[in-house]
């Protein structure tokens, strides 16, 4: 595997980094800003403006109880106005770290909470046009101990699913928000082997 991607990095078709020569805020929203980045390229030396959407980073908890179930919630979804099945989440504060930031989210949509907690895996929502990252964190061990602390437009339903259910939802296609599939998908590998070790 490595070898093939040293030979892919080596090929004759090289790509190059655009260099940026203005940038300016387009439009600016509460979960996003709109930025116009004016680009050149180095060898071509051809100029284009590229739009980002700057947000500051995500963070979606996995949280597992001692039952090997996991805390999904459900809420309405406006980008494509139907309900969706989630795990918890949300924006980060500037400079919170990912962990605080996912027992956070945890506690203030379904009232679990736990001190069993690590990061998952990391990865870049939408390179085209986002400029964030997301942050995945695995809570473990989690139990309800107090109240939610919703936002003000915040309505969520929580539930507790068996983790292979959950795993059968995401492949009847009834989970479909893209960063819980990718969630998932990390967290994958690990339950595989926790599961032959409880067979064992």
């Amino acid at each position: 595997m490595g070898g093939e991607s040293e030979g892919l990095e080596s090929s004759e078709q090289k790509v190059h980094a655009w260099e940026v020569l203005s940038e300016k805020t387009v439009l600016d929203c509460p979960v996003f800003d709109l930025v116009s980045r004016r680009c050149r390229h180095p060898e071509r030396g051809t100029e284009a403006d590229f739009y980002v959407l700057a947000s500051r980073d995500w963070v979606n908890v996995l949280p597992i109880t001692k039952d090997h179930e996991i805390v999904m919630v459900r809420q309405w979804r406006f980008g494509v106005e139907q309900f969706s099945w989630e795990i918890p989440g949300g924006v980060m504060e500037n400079g919170e770290d990912p962990m605080e930031a996912g027992l956070r989210e945890l506690r203030e949509e379904t009232g679990y909470e736990t001190k069993r907690a690590r990061l998952l895996a990391s990865v870049r929502p939408n390179p085209a046009i986002q400029s964030n990252t997301c942050y995945f964190v695995l809570a473990e061990g989690v139990a309800p101990t107090g109240e939610q602390d919703w936002d003000h437009h915040e309505e969520i339903e929580v539930r507790l699913f068996p983790i292979d259910t959950v795993y059968e939802m995401a492949a009847k296609g009834e989970i479909i928000h893209s960063l819980v599939m990718n969630a998932l998908f990390h967290y994958y590998p690990e339950w595989l082997k926790r599961k032959a070790r409880r067979r064992s």
